[in-house]
């Protein structure tokens, strides 16, 4: 932390208490900060309720404030699929892709006057599934494949390659995936 002691104003404490935060394993102690940057308690206790309203994940503990890293972003696959078959189908179509662990992100079209028509869905599970036909049913709209005798496109997101796998060979088994030549 800091060798000498000299009173640190404002934005440049704050920047200094996230910076040690951020390096150090351990919790650091308002006391500790406090000596460190020549400057009350309490001022600590103000600079990190500041950190915090700036979103900074800061958390209080017995021992101390302690940053709260991040975990690494989980890598995501995904892969575009062209479907076909009827809006009667469409139920059994997102159950089989969410019954995988895969999320289907958008459907979309080619229009043959306004050409590539995108809607973004974001179904990852059962529950998703029956509020998105729940919508469709109660709002009278129709179904993208319905412009396009019910050719689409879904871009499909999941964990894994072998869960994207398994929904599209579920998919060509029951004759809703379309052979990408």
């Amino acid at each position: 932390m800091k060798d000498k002691k000299t009173k640190v104003l404002g934005e440049e404490r704050r920047s200094l208490i996230l910076d040690w935060l951020k390096e150090s394993r351990t919790p650091l102690t308002g006391s500790q900060l406090a000596k460190d940057t020549n400057v009350s308690r309490q001022v600590i206790v103000q600079d990190i309720s500041l950190l915090k309203a700036r979103n900074e994940p800061i958390m209080a503990t017995a021992q101390g404030y302690m940053y709260i890293h991040p975990a690494p972003a989980k890598q995501k696959f995904t892969r575009i699929i062209a479907c076909q078959h009827t809006p009667e189908q469409t139920e059994d179509e997102l159950l089989t892709i969410v019954d995988y662990g895969v999320m289907v992100k958008d459907v979309s079209i080619e229009h043959p006057v306004y050409g590539d028509m995108t809607g973004s869905i974001m179904i990852k599970n059962r529950f998703d599934v029956e509020k998105f036909l729940h919508k469709v049913k109660e709002t009278g709209a129709s179904y993208l494949l319905e412009l396009t005798g019910g050719v689409h496109m879904h871009t499909l997101e999941a964990d894994s390659e072998a869960q994207l796998d398994h929904a599209c060979q579920a998919l060509q088994e029951k004759g809703y995936l379309l052979p990408i030549n």
